[in-house]
């Protein structure tokens, strides 16, 4: 089969600029809103995934509230108790890997003169945390001490509360339980929940929150031991009516509550897609029923149909990718990172490898669809009505 040449493909491009930017922008348009909704789920997907520490994590937490830690109460001796009565819990210098933790939602503002009221999401921590929790990294300043009224944040608080970064920064405030807390240190934990957090000592947490008596749950990391004989002791402890789960499992039951958000979100890319594609298919109609004659001349001079649909496909498909290589350049410039605010704090979009090549073929398919159909309609006319075509 006898090929038209690239370069002929190439410069049919320059002949209706008004065609090649309507190309060009509805490719850019698509590819960007596939970039979002895969980073979205992707992002959502990553923070709420277990990551390989978690694994050796379990955590002890009240019966009944296996969903929600936040919900949970148990009694503040058992991170004690446990310590004691399941050997095989990892241990490093006479440390037990054993963090009594309060995770409590409660509303917070910018300072004084402020009435607006912002839920954050608030921990009260042992030194020992930092420990069980290796991703929590202390990038600038200190962990807050006990008694002082200090707290550290995670570097997407700020999307977190609905503020400016800078608001977060090391010495300015944040005001709860009537009174001032100084921001003494800020960490960063990528791909997790704990990144949108705010940690501060238990202690203060508990007398903020009139919890002196209980905790939230206890977050123990495994050495010897095995997650069995977490869960037998909790069982075998009735009076104190906890439950054993690991981390990673807690984990995966909240992204499987949040699945149909992901769901509706790549229905809703898939609908708008199409209506970018369908937009695509238009133009190129247009465009190549003014075409008529030049394809019918094309056949006329002994090029077959298929190398004049190929020839087609050619000069779409470039001028699509052209245009995916903006969507890409402008998703990843704008959208890679992007902090977006959910119930459980925050997490950023993810433009990795699987995300970006999904966007590749989301603008070939514009490039393929937008051409194929409308050439082969063109090409049904006989060569002469093709020849006296206007």
């Amino acid at each position: 089969m006898r090929q038209l040449p690239f370069q002929y493909a190439f410069r049919n491009l320059g002949r209706n600029t008004l065609r090649l930017v309507v190309s060009l922008v509805g490719t850019a348009l698509v590819v960007l809103l596939v970039l979002a909704s895969g980073g979205f789920v992707r992002g959502m997907q990553t923070t709420l995934a277990p990551g390989e520490s978690l694994h050796e994590n379990a955590i002890l937490l009240g019966v009944g509230s296996e969903e929600s830690v936040e919900r949970s109460q148990i009694d503040a001796s058992a991170a004690g108790v446990v310590a004691a009565s399941v050997p095989g819990i990892k241990q490093r210098d006479g440390v037990l890997y054993a963090s009594p933790e309060i995770h409590a939602a409660l509303p917070i503002r910018e300072d004084t003169a402020s009435t607006e009221d912002r839920i954050a999401v608030l921990r009260g921590v042992r030194p020992v945390a930092l420990l069980v929790h290796p991703e929590v990294e202390i990038v600038e300043g200190r962990a807050p001490r006990s008694g002082q009224d200090e707290l550290m944040v995670g570097s997407l608080a700020s999307v977190r509360l609905g503020l400016p970064d800078e608001r977060l920064a090391i010495g300015r405030a944040l005001r709860f339980d009537d009174r001032d807390w100084v921001i003494v240190g800020r960490f960063s934990a990528p791909d997790t929940v704990m990144d949108a957090e705010i940690w501060l000592p238990l202690t203060d947490l508990q007398i903020a929150t009139n919890r002196e008596a209980t905790l939230s749950c206890v977050v123990v990391t495994l050495e010897d031991a095995r997650f069995a004989d977490i869960d037998t002791f909790a069982k075998s402890r009735l009076d104190l009516e906890i439950a054993a789960i690991r981390e990673s499992e807690y984990y995966a039951s909240i992204a499987e509550f949040y699945a149909p958000i992901r769901v509706m979100i790549v229905v809703t890319a898939v609908l708008i897609a199409s209506g970018g594609i369908l937009g695509g298919l238009n133009t190129m109609y247009a465009a190549f029923a003014s075409r008529v004659r030049e394809i019918g001349m094309l056949q006329a001079l002994g090029y077959t149909r298929p190398a004049i649909v190929l020839s087609l496909a050619e000069e779409s498909v470039f001028a699509s990718m052209c245009g995916a290589l903006i969507g890409l350049t402008l998703g990843i410039a704008l959208l890679d990172g992007l902090a977006v605010r959910f119930s459980m704090g925050a997490f950023a979009l993810a433009l990795d490898p699987p995300v970006v090549l999904l966007a590749i073929a989301g603008g070939l398919l514009v490039g393929l669809v937008g051409a194929l159909p409308p050439a082969v309609r063109c090409l049904r006319l006989p060569i002469p009505e093709a020849l006296k075509s206007h």
